[in-house]
């Protein structure tokens, strides 16, 4: 389908102009670092909703986790379920609000900020700052190659060059305005996801004879299944896979629960409710924050599975195999093919702002990280306004660098590696931190590196999908890696938080009765 290459040209240029613009606002009302990490501490409640959910909602959603829906089937909409009660309602009522007022209380400017003050250890914040900066650029190519991905199927534009302009426009507001400018831009763009995704839905069911026709359609292929989905547990696109199969550890562990769960943990989320100005702030963002994580990621989900119906029809080909084999070109090539040009275009804002409302805060998460917590924190001094301007442009750099050398079909897992990490090694220490009354460093810190230490091994060692690229498990042991099936689709999330969880209490309760015996040893001495 030929795109209108005036029609494109003339809605890109009025979206790019409203987001700049934005951006200028953000940056005339930011007046310091604080401001510039912050956002002023009193952002509008509708503002945190919008810039949260698009902050999470990205092209690894829409596109990333679309093809794997094409993929495997609507087991993935669980997800959606666990991000409304996970994500929203426990992330803003009960974390969100104990991290306001003790972020709030201790001027914590970032989330290994926070962690460093409330434990009061240097060594906390330097560590979370370190898995933000290394672990964090991972998260970030995946969205960058997400909008590219549409971009180079839908204008044959060059990929490299679409990685360069969605970094670049989006470099430009968030060096300089700040966090508001990230919010601002966010907002709207989030807007206008949730018009494209609701207008993609009605499409889509209207041009497959509608609700009830698609779903029974999907249901009634079945017996489509590839023999090697089939061979490992998948039963169809309407049904879950068969329990403890590989496919159903793999959609369970992995993206299920590590993205579900993850969510709770991630850096650039939690500093959204440090930018509230009080608790019913938080309270009032809920059911918008809900009604777009509904209809982003559902939509999302329900499309791509669909998405079998369509090709099936038209070219007798399942999704996967109609885009080549790469689950990351289903949903661009779905839009191409049976929307109509306006929409197209259309889409393509929709991904632009989903890609670009997500990269700001990844660059504005990573850009901090590295400046104030790693580089201020060793020089023990404040970082400037520029100074951390030009610590997020190094950022930025290093992961449209990665973007370039990152394999196909590789978004959804990114996703869920970088939300995985996070939940291990931040979720146990982080829960600590907030809801007790004398949080433990000593356990806290165990925690981030048995969580962290284990996530790494098991992804380097057993889980196959990263140990079998990475090679490292076969250059020591000569084998892709070193336990049996089932364990090579079990998620490392599901073997590292546990772990984590269980290091943190045991060093705990430990130092509570070692603490007890020298108190009452000192009693007695008296």
């Amino acid at each position: 389908m030929a795109v209108s290459t005036l029609m494109f040209a003339i809605c890109t240029a009025i979206y790019i102009a409203i987001v700049l613009f934005l951006g200028y606002m953000g940056f005339k009302r930011t007046k310091g670092t604080e401001d510039y990490m912050l956002a002023g501490r009193k952002v509008h409640p509708a503002l945190i909703a919008l810039s949260y959910g698009a902050t999470f909602i990205s092209t690894s959603a829409i596109i990333g986790f679309g093809g794997v829906a094409a993929n495997l089937g609507m087991g993935i909409i669980w997800l959606v379920g666990l991000n409304i009660f996970f994500g929203i309602f426990i992330a803003f009522i009960i974390y969100g609000k104990k991290t306001r007022q003790i972020g709030q209380k201790l001027k914590a400017v970032t989330f290994p900020d926070l962690m460093g003050k409330i434990y009061n250890s240097a060594f906390m914040q330097y560590a979370c700052g370190l898995i933000i900066v290394v672990g964090m650029p991972l998260y970030t190519s995946a969205v960058m190659i997400g909008g590219a991905r549409f971009i180079e199927t839908t204008f044959s534009m060059d990929y490299n060059l679409a990685l360069l302009i969605f970094a670049a426009i989006t470099a430009i507001y968030v060096i300089f305005g700040g966090l508001l400018a990230v919010i601002y831009t966010d907002s709207f763009q989030a807007i206008i996801m949730l018009l494209g995704m609701s207008i993609l839905l009605i499409f889509t069911y209207v041009s497959l004879g509608g609700v009830t026709n698609a779903h029974e359609a999907l249901s009634n292929m079945a017996s489509l299944v590839p023999a090697s989905l089939a061979s490992t547990g998948m039963t169809g696109w309407t049904t879950m896979p068969s329990m403890f199969s590989p496919i159903w550890l793999t959609l369970v562990t992995t993206i299920i629960l590590g993205v579900g769960i993850g969510v709770l943990a991630q850096p650039q989320l939690i500093v959204r409710f440090m930018t509230a100005k009080d608790d019913k702030a938080l309270n009032r963002a809920v059911p918008i924050g809900g009604f777009f994580i509904l209809m982003l990621p559902g939509v999302a989900y329900t499309i791509g599975a669909l998405t079998n119906v369509y090709f099936y029809e038209k070219m007798g080909k399942l999704a996967v195999a109609a885009a080549g084999g790469n689950t990351d070109s289903v949903i661009p090539l779905y839009i191409n093919m049976s929307m109509p040009d306006w929409f197209v275009v259309l889409f393509m804002l929709t991904l632009l702002a989903a890609a670009m409302s997500t990269l700001s805060a990844l660059f504005h998460s990573m850009g901090t990280a590295a400046v104030n917590d790693i580089w201020g924190r060793w020089r023990n001094k404040k970082p400037s306004l520029a100074e951390t301007k030009a610590f997020v442009l190094i950022m930025i750099i290093v992961s449209v660098l990665l973007a370039y050398i990152m394999p196909g079909s590789i978004i959804a897992r990114a996703t869920a590696m970088f939300m995985g990490l996070c939940a291990a090694a931040f979720l146990p220490a982080f829960t600590h931190a907030i809801f007790s009354k004398k949080p433990s460093t000593r356990a806290a810190a165990s925690s981030l590196v048995v969580g962290a230490v284990a996530w790494f091994l098991w992804t380097a060692f057993v889980h196959i999908k990263e140990s079998e690229p990475l090679g490292i498990s076969m250059l020591l042991f000569g084998q892709n890696a070193i336990l049996p099936m089932p364990w090579q689709v079990v998620d490392p999330l599901v073997i590292a938080l546990p772990l984590s969880i269980i290091t943190l209490a045991a060093v705990w309760m430990v130092e509570r009765v070692t603490t007890t015996k020298e108190e009452d040893a000192a009693e007695k001495a008296i």
